[in-house]
């Protein structure tokens, strides 16, 4: 069970916990900076639920281990298995906790609409929060080791805080190795000018959240829990209140995470560039969720052969990399999936 009742962003619990991590972390050197910052990380997630420190920590052994010996490994052929298992150990974990639920309540919908019945047990899986995003972030670690363009981890606590950054562990952006280590070898040491920004940024995330996407939500959610009976003019209302809740949501929780790292001196990626500011829609798609969908494109649609390869190719690449894209958002996403596949689809046409 949960350690406090709340650990997001804009509880006030997550505040207490900022004020008290930001001045133990200012006043350490370096090389206590990155331990002191793996334990604030696994307290943070501890706090959602401790049963999630396990999966976390299982997760990121294995990984480490797959890497450092893909590195050491000359064989193409081990190579491959290597690889084989993480990918294949990852996107189980993904698939696990995301569908079983899903296709438990559904078997027993269709055992019922059959005379047969349901299952006589029940059992209901806890989606461990942040497993999209960190699984994602070390595929592409070990992705980026095997093809050679990412060197492994000079330590096993690094690549651990790699994995478990707080900032952005449950709501991304989803960061690559090539970004983020280097980052956190770096000795570090925070100026007015990072905490100046770093607030700002904060502020604005919370009030993108609070004053905007939670002040529409409930016209959203009244508007959508009954469509038959809304008019037309209604649903199209509430269709543009839902675009603006999840630009508030997704880009206001990344704002809070790029600010939070940038008060401890680390610089995370922009994940939303203003994109209802774009001056078109295919520019409007590039600048939406952009983690995800450059890291779908680059470990996944181009390695396919992405547009290279004729039409029907495309299209074959394109609907295996939005299955990925699906498995990633699990079971109860699928508007958030449906806007996230067309920017994906811009930013791999182009």
């Amino acid at each position: 069970m949960p350690i406090f009742a709340d650990m997001v962003f804009t509880s006030f619990t997550f505040v207490f916990f900022l004020a008290v991590v930001l001045p133990l972390y200012y006043a350490l050197s370096h090389r206590w900076q990155n331990r002191f910052l793996l334990v604030a990380s696994y307290v943070f997630y501890g706090a959602w639920d401790w049963r999630f420190l396990s999966l976390l920590a299982i997760s990121t052994v294995v990984d480490y281990l797959v890497a450092d010996r893909l590195h050491r490994t000359a064989s193409m052929a081990g190579k491959r298995i290597l690889l084989g298992i993480s990918l294949c150990g990852n996107l189980g974990l993904l698939a696990f906790f995301k569908y079983f639920n899903f296709f438990l309540d559904s078997f027993n919908q269709l055992s019922a609409s059959l005379g047969l019945g349901q299952c006589s047990w029940a059992i209901h899986i806890i989606l461990p929060v942040g497993i999209s995003f960190y699984t994602f972030q070390t595929m592409g670690y070990v992705i980026d080791v095997y093809r050679g363009r990412q060197e492994p981890a000079r330590n096993f606590l690094d690549f651990a805080l790699y994995v478990s950054y707080f900032p952005q562990l449950v709501a991304g952006p989803i960061e690559r190795a090539g970004n983020l280590l280097p980052a956190i070898y770096r000795p570090r040491k925070v100026t007015p000018s990072q905490i100046g920004t770093g607030l700002q940024l904060i502020l604005m995330g919370y009030l993108k959240k609070i004053a905007i996407a939670d002040a529409v939500a409930p016209y959203v959610n009244d508007i959508f829990a009954d469509p038959a009976h809304q008019s037309s003019v209604r649903l199209l209302l509430g269709l543009y209140l839902f675009a603006i809740q999840i630009y508030g949501d997704f880009s206001g929780y990344s704002d809070i995470a790029r600010g939070v790292s940038r008060l401890l001196g680390i610089e995370l990626m922009i994940n939303f560039k203003q994109p209802y500011l774009s001056a078109n829609i295919t520019e409007f798609w590039r600048r939406w969720h952009i983690s995800l969908s450059t890291w779908l494109r680059d470990y996944l649609y181009i390695p396919l052969g992405g547009n290279r390869k004729g039409t029907s190719n495309t299209y074959r690449n394109l609907m295996l990399t939005m299955l990925l894209g699906g498995l990633w958002h699990g079971a109860d996403g699928p508007s958030y999936f449906g806007v996230d596949c067309m920017g994906s689809i811009s930013q791999f046409t182009r």
